[in-house]
């Protein structure tokens, strides 16, 4: 698949069919994503694949907490700024009214903070998910690292025809998956990546973004 292709086609897919992804697969995606660029070449990243009875097993755990309306586990990082101004908070606000639109949860719907997070702690049937951990020692810029891990991770996914959907929620059950993936105290989750071929015959969501006026700016060009 051609780069440009594979960067265009990819979006947050959140309905994912049961066929399984060969493991031969998923080693060829992440023996690739190893060229990713790191500071000071320190690839921090620590991923741990999850699929089969092991994955089941989570999703059950981690649903039932959500259908109980557990708040879930103290976060260790805010996934958003306390004080979200324009045009950042616009862009939220549109793209989670399409979301939630598409998962067919009303806005108003007072249960709807527990059927998200039910949805998610499914990983929206996919049937593999990617637990990304970093050491607690690493700081802001091993975080970007891992972001552009992530990133050429779901880009290799689309070139073997694969959908990916990033999931910060996991962090929501963080205890719950570090005992699933026996991650030690030293790591802290990232996020999830839940990984699979698109169900057919879902409504695909492709959220818009910023004209690139608004965030890039040419200087000596």
């Amino acid at each position: 698949m051609d780069v440009y292709e594979a960067v265009d086609s990819r979006r947050a897919v959140r309905a994912f069919s049961d066929e399984p992804v060969p493991k031969e697969t998923l080693e060829r995606v992440l023996a690739a994503a190893k060229r990713t660029p790191s500071s000071g070449n320190l690839q921090p990243w620590h991923v741990f694949v999850v699929t089969g009875e092991p994955l089941a097993e989570l999703k059950r755990r981690a649903t039932a907490r959500a259908l109980a309306g557990d708040p879930g586990d103290d976060r260790e990082y805010p996934m958003y700024p306390a004080e979200l101004t324009s045009p950042y908070l616009d862009r939220f606000s549109v793209a989670a009214a399409q979301r939630h639109a598409a998962l067919g949860i009303d806005r108003d719907d007072p249960d709807r903070p527990m059927k998200i997070a039910a949805l998610n702690s499914e990983a929206f049937g996919a049937p593999v998910v990617l637990f990304c951990y970093l050491d607690r020692t690493m700081g802001p810029g091993q975080w970007g690292d891992a972001g552009m891990y992530l990133q050429t991770v779901m880009l290799l996914l689309r070139a073997e025809g694969l959908h990916s959907c990033p999931q910060v929620m996991w962090t929501m059950y963080r205890k719950t998956v570090s005992r699933t993936v026996g991650a030690d105290d030293g790591l802290m989750l990232f996020c999830g990546v839940s990984v699979g071929f698109e169900k057919e015959g879902v409504p695909r969501l492709r959220t818009g973004r910023a004209d690139m006026t608004e965030t890039v700016t040419f200087i000596g060009l």
